[in-house]
């Protein structure tokens, strides 16, 4: 143990020497949890009115993009509802403060986000919980929810009401949930996090002997738990190969809980070296390795809320054996937000422990990035950790990771660009031709500038959506003149050549 700590630290020496190179990569996810459920995150209140909920939207949106963020991870089925248009799911009531009651006006929240989320460039991942019903048990069903159609499906466990993964039905249903959401809406991707079946409650077995009797597939009674597992494999292969069939751009990820295994020198199945008192495959039945090993999903978001040199979960041993298990797809952290505002041990009241892990996990070979839960304590700024994204951790944009099995094709570039109005204005008008037309899944162009580097992260001006690129902020150059280069970033953030440069003499 000495010795492991003595690493440890000797890591942290070496993460702190070459930080400086490790600041601000051109590619890397960052993500943030905006939860719905109970009103933790949005909208404060229930009751709010349609532009109030708007406007708490757009502020959470505009301080994300301020600190750079690409990704937002938006709850819009947090247990059995909606905050979208659904055919299947009763409109929640953490939106409208009762179950099935439409909001005004025809609003849509997932419809309002994804627009807003794309106008910054921003992803938008439709987060989901898959069997969770009700918070309480004293929850008011709409007549629209699948508990009142379907009670023969729902189970009771603890103070909530859940959907049995046995039974196939069910499964069958979260496919034509999961469809209605992609077919509907230009999401781009679907996010389950780690509930599948629920954290056991001591001496309460999950009550699924009903639908074990039913449907065992020739497991017998001494292997429920193998049972259980094939319940949520079966799930999260077909939700793969549906979301691929319906739009195969749209990605599918899971944020399982940071331990999927404690390593037994007794078990041939290589666990990690941690001895968490619950984990994915043991307790939550979710073999998230073997989903992200068959290709089912293409990223995994483990949560590591843990601190470095934890004794029984240490960050950086996890964070290293989730590197090791990409097989070719996308790992990023999840950071325990939330355990800043709690302060509740020496290593959460100390400043530098998020920026640490931020800085170990960009070391490591397959970790693409990170993400946060969640967004009301971001805002909190706890420990000045906000402060710290915008000044140095994320002071520089970042396109995201490209998943190549998904899209490898950058978007077509323009004919030519035009200044207009330059010295007034500071604008650029972008001309495609007939013959090579704007990319179908284009989202927007880059500006740099710089007569070296053309398409550095330090040389980056921003963002546009518009082909009339304005409000470009240059600074005087040396010899008085800017060298402006512009590319085109699709949907998955593909970017093309660049183009140019035009040369723009700035006067003071």
């Amino acid at each position: 143990m000495k010795l492991y700590r003595y690493t440890c630290l000797l890591l942290l020496l070496l993460f702190s020497v070459y930080s400086s190179q490790s600041q601000n990569p051109k590619r890397e996810f960052r993500g943030i949890w905006i939860a719905t459920v109970n009103n933790i995150d949005w909208p404060s209140k229930a009751s709010l009115s349609v532009d109030q909920q708007k406007k708490e939207l757009l502020s959470m949106l505009n301080t994300l993009d301020e600190l750079h963020f690409n990704a937002v991870i938006f709850q819009i089925r947090p247990a059995g509802d909606a905050f979208y248009n659904s055919q299947t799911e009763p409109w929640s009531q953490w939106l409208t403060g009762k179950q099935g009651i439409a909001p005004r006006g025809n609003w849509d929240p997932l419809r309002f986000i994804i627009k807003e989320c794309h106008k910054r460039g921003m992803e938008l991942h439709a987060w989901m919980n898959p069997f969770r019903l009700s918070q309480n048990l004293s929850t008011e069903f709409s007549s629209k929810s699948i508990a009142k159609r379907h009670p023969e499906w729902v189970v009771t466990y603890g103070n909530k009401y859940y959907l049995d993964p046995g039974i196939p039905d069910v499964r069958k249903y979260l496919n034509n949930v999961v469809s209605e959401v992609v077919r509907k809406y230009d999401v781009d991707a679907i996010h389950f996090d780690d509930y599948f079946y629920p954290y056991p409650i001591a001496g309460k077995p999950f009550p699924d002997e009903q639908s074990f009797k039913m449907f065992n597939w020739g497991y017998n009674e001494t292997q429920i738990n193998e049972w259980r597992r094939d319940n949520v494999d079966m799930i999260i292969e077909s939700l793969g190969k549906t979301i691929k069939r319906l739009k195969p751009k749209v990605k599918f990820g899971i944020s399982p809980f940071g331990v999927w295994k404690n390593y037994d020198e007794n078990d041939e199945m290589a666990g990690s070296v941690t001895s968490a008192g619950n984990t994915n495959y043991d307790n939550l039945y979710a073999d998230v390795i073997k989903w992200q090993q068959k290709g089912w999903i293409d990223y995994m978001i483990p949560q590591l809320y843990w601190e470095i040199g934890h004794p029984s979960v240490d960050f950086i041993t996890l964070a290293n054996w989730w590197s090791e298990r990409s097989f070719g797809h996308h790992v990023y952290v999840g950071h325990a937000l939330y355990k800043l505002v709690e302060g509740k041990s020496i290593a959460w009241k100390n400043k530098e422990e998020l920026p640490e892990q931020i800085l170990i996990t960009r070391q490591m070979k397959n970790m693409e990035g990170s993400a946060y839960f969640r967004m009301r304590y971001l805002e909190k700024n706890p420990l000045g950790f906000k402060d710290n994204l915008k000044s140095n951790i994320y002071s520089e944009k970042a396109l995201l990771p490209t998943m190549e099995w998904l899209d490898a094709q950058p978007p077509q570039i323009p004919k030519k660009l035009k200044t207009k109005g330059l010295f007034k204005n500071k604008a650029i008008k972008v001309k495609y031709s007939k013959k090579l037309p704007k990319s179908k899944d284009h989202l927007g162009y880059l500006v740099y500038s710089s007569s070296i580097n053309p398409t550095g992260e330090k040389n980056l001006l921003g963002f546009w959506q518009s082909d009339e690129i304005i409000r470009l902020e240059l600074t005087k150059a040396k010899n008085g003149i800017n060298y402006l280069w512009l590319t085109c970033i699709d949907k998955h953030h593909n970017e093309s050549e660049a183009i140019g440069p035009l040369k723009i003499k700035i006067k003071k």
